[in-house]
C-alpha cells in the first residue's frame, strides 16, 4: 500500500467513525444573509487577491455548507493560520458559522458524474474524496471545481507545509510534488460547474449554471 492510500484509507475510517455525531443545527441562511456583509468585500468580488502571500480569495459560492463551516473554526483556532480570517471567525458562535455558510453557499454543486479531460496521475487518490468532478462526496468535504487555480495551489503548499493543519490531508499532500500541485490546480479549476464568487450569490441565490 503506498502512502497515499494508506491515508486515503485513514480518511474514510476516520469519516465513518465520526459522521454519526456530525449532524449539526441546520443554517438559517436569511440570518446568515444579515451576518455575511463583511464577507461580500473579499469573496464577492470576482479575483480579489490576498494580500500576502498574493493568492486568488477563494470562491465560496456553491460549497458544501458543512465544509465552510469546518474551515471557519479552523481559523477561528490554530488550524488556519490568516490574520484576517481569525478576526473574523473568532467572534462567531457555531450558529453565526451555521447561518453564514448556509447563506453564501446558496445552492451547493451537485455531482455531474461527467470530468473535464483527464486527470492527472497524482489524483489517483484525490477523487476518492473529492469526486473527479471536483464535488466532494461527502458535505464535510469540499468541492474543488472551478475554484482559483492559484489558491488551491496555495492551500496544497501550505498542507504540505503544515502551515494549514488538517491529518488526513497533511498526508496526502506530503508527497506531492511542485510538479504535481501545478497539475492538481489547473484540474481541478477546469471542472464545471463551477463554484462562484458570492455575488453571485447575493444576485441569484446560485452559482450559474446550476
Amino acid at each position: 500500500m503506498t502512502s497515499r492510500s494508506a491515508w486515503l484509507a485513514l480518511s474514510l475510517t476516520l469519516v465513518g467513525l465520526v459522521a454519526p455525531g456530525l449532524a449539526a443545527a441546520a443554517g438559517d441562511a436569511a440570518r446568515g444573509a444579515k451576518l455575511a456583509y463583511t464577507c461580500h468585500g473579499c469573496h464577492g468580488i470576482p479575483s480579489y487577491k490576498n494580500s500576502y502571500p498574493v493568492y486568488s480569495v477563494p470562491k465560496l459560492g456553491g460549497q458544501h455548507v458543512a465544509y465552510m463551516v469546518a474551515a471557519l473554526k479552523g481559523y477561528a483556532g490554530p488550524d488556519r493560520a490568516h490574520a484576517t480570517m481569525h478576526a473574523q471567525a473568532a467572534t462567531m458562535s457555531e450558529q453565526d458559522m451555521q447561518d453564514i455558510a448556509a447563506y453564501l453557499a446558496g445552492q451547493e454543486l451537485k455531482p455531474t458524474g461527467k470530468a473535464v479531460g483527464t486527470a492527472p496521475k497524482a489524483a489517483q487518490t484525490c477523487v476518492a474524496c473529492h469526486g473527479a468532478d471536483g464535488v466532494g462526496i461527502l458535505p464535510e468535504y469540499p468541492n474543488l471545481a472551478g475554484q482559483y487555480e492559484d489558491y488551491l495551489q496555495n492551500s496544497l503548499r501550505a498542507y504540505r507545509s503544515g502551515q494549514r493543519k488538517n491529518a488526513v490531508m497533511a498526508g496526502m499532500a506530503a508527497s506531492l510534488t511542485d510538479s504535481d500541485i501545478r497539475e492538481l490546480a489547473r484540474y481541478y479549476s477546469s471542472q464545471r460547474p463551477s463554484l462562484c464568487a458570492t455575488d453571485q450569490i447575493r444576485a441569484d441565490g446560485k452559482c450559474k449554471g446550476l
